[in-house]
């Protein structure tokens, strides 16, 4: 890629992003656009206040809510919205401290040793974008040892802020667990594969006397999972006719006050007694359907078993119950709202054959992507495109219109394809058979960012690079080492487009939400027109926001040394990214479940992985170089990493899997002294009803639900 290129991708990313934050910065002070913008704190009824008279102010940008993302603190972020969105902010917080030092040496050290030959002048090279690489360093060259030795400062670096921050998240952990001790899944254990009882046929009772003969002083209750799918669908007939019914009265009592006719009265205050008929027809159906009989025939091998203390439930899930490992299958439950009750029903022994055909389907998702990839690279590199197709050889006549195309457009492309990726992977790993949305979605992280690093990294780099230096290698074979170090370097340009692309323009329609302003523009001048608005509430994906900024951590490492001038690039989108999330955490997105920071082992492994591939790369570089010395010299760095990798394994990974027996009990102390043990455990037995089993209720004509709520939050 030429340096016009580069420049051309450089100055549509950074106007784009100028405009749209500035729409943003207008769009954001706009009352009707409060259901977008402030989503989260209109659904829990907080105040936001916002100017309603139609004046100047309200169309002049602000940036302050720049300004304030940089004043909000860890701590208010743990106490609005959980441990798991820290997990998001420290993951762009350690970027900034890791590549902030890295681009400082990469600057100040690698470059002008890249740029400058062994006369100390500048290379043959200085107008293209190897003459800042390591391609640009002769073969055998002394000063590979400079790059030797950023190497190891670098990786070092990395793994000490790697330690850092496993032990910090690992802290605060700790203390959310101390802290929310009423949580009801610090009582209760996930039960699956129980046996059915040969004297009363059925499984219930099975438990309850396993529990009561094995933990006879601290086993509480249990709640049974039922294959209730006709009850499920009378629900939502009562509940469909519930609706029905209150519209009816609202539109009777509207009639009441408008019509003369005292017959029409009399007809129309009739219907809701019918109705009422009905609604207690299927009440008494209901509870027919819930009768112990019928309940023990649609019985699931599968329950809820709450204890009287943290330190019984902690026994009981991580210790194996019976001598056949496949029965009794014990593990701590998840947070009652965390729970997929579908997938509860899904017998153990078929959950192999899910996640085989997960993998199946992943592996063809991902083989069926390396297309458009390639097509992007083939765009990318426009002197083999014209090869390929030579009516492309008109955009030359346009001035400037190929250093458009080579340099801004593969990546817009390739990030608009990557843009859908997630929702497939989160349908995938929903098949799976994951019993809460936690694991399904830490699953759909996991395909996501190795689908990344497959195909975005070594893809791109495969199809832009090597398969280029192939057909030379085949006839001068000597000169293969040569081909594939430039091979390497050779992608850098490419890369930094994407960073640019993914950062400015990708985090700046992140905040300003366009898709959610087209639909709500759409919706209330059609079907929504008059009707009251309520917020666009959603939750934060993380499946897809942790694998795109790792896979900016792992671009940016393995180039660190090799091509340090894509350094600045990545401070600018971890700043970006950090000031968009801290903005979309506090007032765009809810919370559904908490996990206390599970996310972060795998962000750890993440960024593991990244260093593992820098070093990897790096030993390759400097045997093409020449240079055996120091490529044997990075291997000890190499096992270090491996070894400390293993050290945080046993270290940190274990605690986030399990809770501790120590944690457990002391939790149990404190809430003895305080007296809210008894408390805190009675609240667990009912929380982990199904829904097919809870109360039903029925809307009272007038509720509060219906009064608006823009009206008494924005001023």
């Amino acid at each position: 890629m030429k340096p016009e290129s580069l420049f051309a991708s450089a100055a549509i990313n950074i106007g784009l992003a100028m405009v749209v934050l500035t729409l943003f910065s207008v769009l954001r002070k706009q009352p009707p656009n409060a259901f977008i913008y402030f989503a989260r704190c209109l659904s829990q009824h907080h105040h936001v206040h916002l100017d309603r008279s139609f004046t100047l102010l309200r169309f002049i940008p602000s940036f302050s809510w720049i300004t304030r993302a940089f004043r909000v603190s860890e701590d208010e972020i743990i106490d609005t919205t959980g441990l798991d969105a820290v997990v998001i902010i420290r993951l762009f917080k350690f970027g900034i401290k890791f590549f902030v030092p890295c681009s400082v040496l990469g600057l100040v050290i690698l470059l002008p040793v890249n740029y400058y030959t062994s006369q100390d002048v500048p290379s043959e090279n200085s107008h293209s974008m190897d003459s800042y690489t390591i391609s640009n360093i002769s073969r055998g060259s002394d000063r590979l040892w400079v790059h030797f030795t950023c190497l190891w400062l670098i990786s070092v670096y990395g793994l000490y802020l790697l330690y850092k921050e496993y032990n910090d998240i690992l802290l605060l952990r700790t203390q959310q667990i101390r802290k929310f001790r009423h949580r009801p899944d610090q009582f209760t254990v996930l039960v699956r594969e129980i046996p059915l009882c040969d004297d009363h046929k059925a499984r219930g009772c099975c438990v309850d006397h396993f529990f009561s003969k094995h933990y006879q002083d601290t086993y509480q209750s249990y709640q049974m999972l039922y294959h209730l799918k006709d009850f499920e669908d009378l629900l939502a007939k009562s509940l469909a006719t519930t609706i029905e019914d209150v519209k009816k009265r609202s539109v009777t009592r509207k009639r009441n006050r408008e019509s003369l006719h005292f017959g029409e009265f009399r007809e129309d205050s009739a219907k809701p007694v019918l109705h009422e008929e009905k609604l207690q027809e299927l009440c008494h159906k209901i509870c027919q359907i819930r009768g112990k009989n019928m309940l023990r025939e649609k019985e699931f091998p599968v329950a809820f078993v709450t204890f009287k203390s943290r330190c019984a439930a902690a026994l009981a899930a991580q210790s194996q119950q019976h001598s056949n490992p496949l029965l009794w299958i014990t593990e701590m439950a998840p947070e009652p709202r965390d729970v997929l009750w579908e997938n509860l029903l899904i017998p153990c022994r078929y959950l192999l054959l899910h996640k085989i055909g997960v993998y199946i389907a992943a592996s063809l998702f991902t083989i069926f992507f390396a297309i458009p990839v390639t097509a992007v690279q083939g765009i990318a590199k426009f002197d083999n495109l014209k090869k390929w197709f030579p009516p492309a050889m008109a955009i030359e006549l346009i001035p400037g219109l190929s250093s458009v195309v080579t340099g801004y457009l593969p990546s817009a492309i390739l990030n608009g394809f990557i843009y859908v990726v997630p929702f497939g992977m989160l349908a995938m790993a929903k098949l799976a058979g994951c019993i809460s949305r936690s694991k399904q979605e830490i699953k759909a992280c996991n395909m996501f960012f190795y689908f990344l690093v497959g195909n975005v990294f070594f893809l791109s780099l495969l199809s832009g690079s090597l398969l280029d230096e192939i057909g030379k290698s085949v006839t001068h074979p000597k000169d293969f080492p040569g081909h594939l170090a430039s091979a390497v370097s050779a992608q850098a340009d490419f890369f930094m487009t994407y960073i640019l692309t993914t950062g400015l323009s990708g985090f700046s329609l992140e905040i300003l939400q366009s898709g959610l302003l087209i639909w709500d523009l759409v919706k209330s001048h059609t079907f929504g027109h008059g009707k009251k608005k309520e917020p666009y509430l959603y939750s934060l994906h993380y499946c897809r926001v942790i694998p795109m900024v790792s896979l900016a951590v792992l671009i940016g490492m393995i180039y660190a040394v090799v091509a340090p001038l894509l350094l600045p690039f990545l401070i600018v989108y971890f700043f970006l990214g950090y000031v968009v999330y801290i903005n979309q955490i506090q007032n765009v997105y809810e919370t559904v479940y908490e996990t206390w920071g599970k996310y972060w082992p795998y962000v750890h492994h993440y960024i593991l992985i990244a260093i593992v591939l820098m070093q990897i790369t790096m030993i390759g570089l400097f045997g093409l170089k020449r240079k055996p010395a120091a490529s044997f010299a990075t291997i000890p760095l190499l096992l270090l990493t491996l070894m400390f990798n293993e050290y945080c394994k046993m270290r940190f990974l274990p605690t986030f899997d399990h809770c501790s027996i120590e944690d457990a009990k002391e939790s149990d102390e404190l809430d003895k002294k305080s007296g809210l043990m008894e408390t805190n455990f009675e609240n667990a037995i009912n929380a982990y009803c199904p829904p097919c089993l809870r109360p039903v209720n029925f809307p009272a004509p007038g509720s509060s639900s219906t009064q608006p709520l823009i009206s008494s939050i924005l001023v």
